[in-house]
């Protein structure tokens, strides 16, 4: 898992799974993280509170030893219990956790289980914190001096705090190249599948960031994946990108269309299907306007 900050604002974390998907998960920082502590906190004072007007109420034994014993088993079901059996039924959240938006999995971004819900909580209750905060000072420096923000517990379980409540970024459409509009209209898309339109949608999102090598033989790449699933070869002297991105657009555009309330039409006579018409030949492969009828992607 490598993690690096993104505009210095928040901090992500590049993860690969099992089957080759890079997932960025968005790492919980020290001040979210205290925060939902601190609500934690709260409630676990509050049953402390409740159950010693209970026992107030009810009367306190007079054996000195089992007021000892009922005192400190309450205190390690509130210390302990109370995290273990929340993280446990929710995989990996507590009140305070879901009050800020945050989430507790495994290194390898999974849902947590048991074991390492118990083995946080009482990292938390005798390491990190100790019984309600007493040396939080402890967990605080040890999460303000790891990369991913991890606290001792988090170490020794093999977990990760992330944030699940993120700002949603508006991702503009896409726009079809004006050369492959009447070309793209005539596709047969239903061999496209999710997972391949997602990276290629990826891969133009971070045309600009890739150098020259890379963004053309990874689009190349996906040109060549996309042609094989949809039946129609790269027309010539057509970019990868431009190829893929007129293959989304035109996807786009019939999801919209298909969404969209219209009212009903009769349908004309189709005229037959005539071989699509390639884009007129590029003597250049800059990226320069001049040279060539397509704009690489904004």
């Amino acid at each position: 898992m490598n993690a690096h900050d993104t505009g210095g604002v928040q901090q992500e974390s590049d993860l690969v799974t099992g089957d080759a998907v890079v997932l960025e998960l968005r790492l919980a920082r020290s001040a979210s993280r205290a925060l939902g502590y601190g609500l934690d906190l709260c409630v676990q004072l509050a049953s402390l509170l409740l159950v010693g007007l209970v026992f107030l109420f009810a009367g306190v034994p007079d054996d000195t030893a089992l007021v000892i014993a009922i005192v400190t088993s309450v205190q390690l079901l509130v210390l302990v219990g109370y995290p273990t059996i929340c993280e446990t039924l929710t995989r990996g959240r507590t009140l305070g956790k879901a009050a800020c938006g945050l989430r507790v999995v495994r290194d390898d971004g999974g849902p947590i289980r048991f074991r390492h819900a118990l083995i946080r909580a009482l990292a938390g209750a005798f390491v990190d914190f100790g019984p309600f905060g007493a040396w939080s000072v402890v967990g605080f420096s040890t999460s303000l001096a790891s990369v991913t923000s991890k606290r001792v517990g988090d170490h020794l379980a093999g977990t990760v705090v992330i944030r699940e409540r993120v700002p949603q970024q508006y991702e503009p459409g896409l726009s079809m190249p004006p050369a492959l509009a009447g070309w793209a209209a005539s596709l047969d898309l239903s061999g496209l599948t999710p997972a391949l339109a997602l990276s290629a949608r990826q891969y133009l999102g971070r045309y600009h960031e890739l150098n020259q090598v890379s963004r053309d033989r990874i689009g190349a790449e996906l040109a060549g994946e996309v042609a094989a699933s949809i039946g129609a070869p790269v027309p010539p002297y057509t970019p990868g990108w431009a190829y893929l991105t007129a293959v989304l657009a035109e996807r786009q555009a019939r999801d919209w269309a298909r969404l969209s309330p219209a009212a009903p039409v009769q349908q004309p006579v189709q005229p037959p299907v005539q071989q699509p018409q390639s884009p007129p030949p590029v003597q250049s492969t800059s990226d320069q306007p001049g040279d060539s009828p397509f704009a690489p992607p904004s």
